[in-house]
């Protein structure tokens, strides 16, 4: 049973990195794979089945909104197609399909619904690789790819009360931080999650008040 529960994680994450390799907008196949070793660090203090929350990490941006036209609720039959396809059991299916439904953030005013330990965990794997360095270089990576400014100061932040305005939000990067990215420190589940996410949210607002410490700068008061 072992070689089997081994052959499956190993198996989807080798379709997975040719699918990933290369992308460019910070959603590639090393996000996958921090996303799924941040996920297994949180499960090692946590809990949770770990077969599930390794295959749903793996599988956790598989026909993302942001890439497949704007197709909402994609994920979970693709993640439920390759799963079959692998001989997964119905039971694994329909939990990791589950977490794949539910991990999006889906805008600042609406509520997530996350029930199980193992989305929990994936959850905070995810959005923890979306805050600090690493968020800050994926936030610019991001949008450059959908041609928008890096900021504009007469820009409204909004905190968007569906997913479908959300979605389709025409943003800047800087705004971005405040529309989704601080909010995720407070909306992080598991203890192990909360105590990642402190360094992180840390490292994002030093890097808001030197962004804006520079881009107003003043020569009079800089003499």
């Amino acid at each position: 049973l072992n070689s089997n529960k081994m052959s499956i994680v190993e198996n989807i994450k080798n379709e997975i990195k040719a699918q990933f390799e290369g992308e460019a907008t910070g959603h590639d196949w090393h996000h996958i794979m921090r996303v799924y070793n941040v996920s297994k660090f949180i499960q090692s203090k946590e809990g949770g089945d770990l077969e599930t929350i390794e295959l749903a990490a793996l599988l956790h941006d598989i026909s993302d909104h942001k890439f497949n036209g704007g197709k909402l609720d994609e994920g979970g039959k693709v993640t439920e197609e390759i799963l079959r396809r692998h001989e997964a059991s119905d039971e694994l299916i329909k939990n990791v399909r589950y977490i794949v439904d539910n991990i999006s953030f889906k805008g600042a005013k609406v509520k997530a619904e996350m029930e199980s330990l193992e989305g929990k965990i994936v959850q905070d794997a995810d959005r923890l690789d979306a805050i600090g360095a690493i968020g800050i270089a994926r936030t610019f990576a991001y949008g450059g790819n959908r041609n928008q400014p890096i900021y504009e100061p007469s820009g409204e932040v909004v905190l968007h009360d569906s997913f479908e305005a959300y979605a389709h939000a025409k943003t800047s990067s800087i705004n971005h931080f405040y529309e989704k990215l601080l909010l995720l420190k407070d909306r992080l589940n598991t203890k192990t999650g909360i105590e990642l996410g402190e360094k992180r949210h840390k490292i994002m607002t030093d890097f808001l008040n030197e962004f804006h410490n520079e881009w107003n700068f003043n020569q009079e008061e800089n003499n």
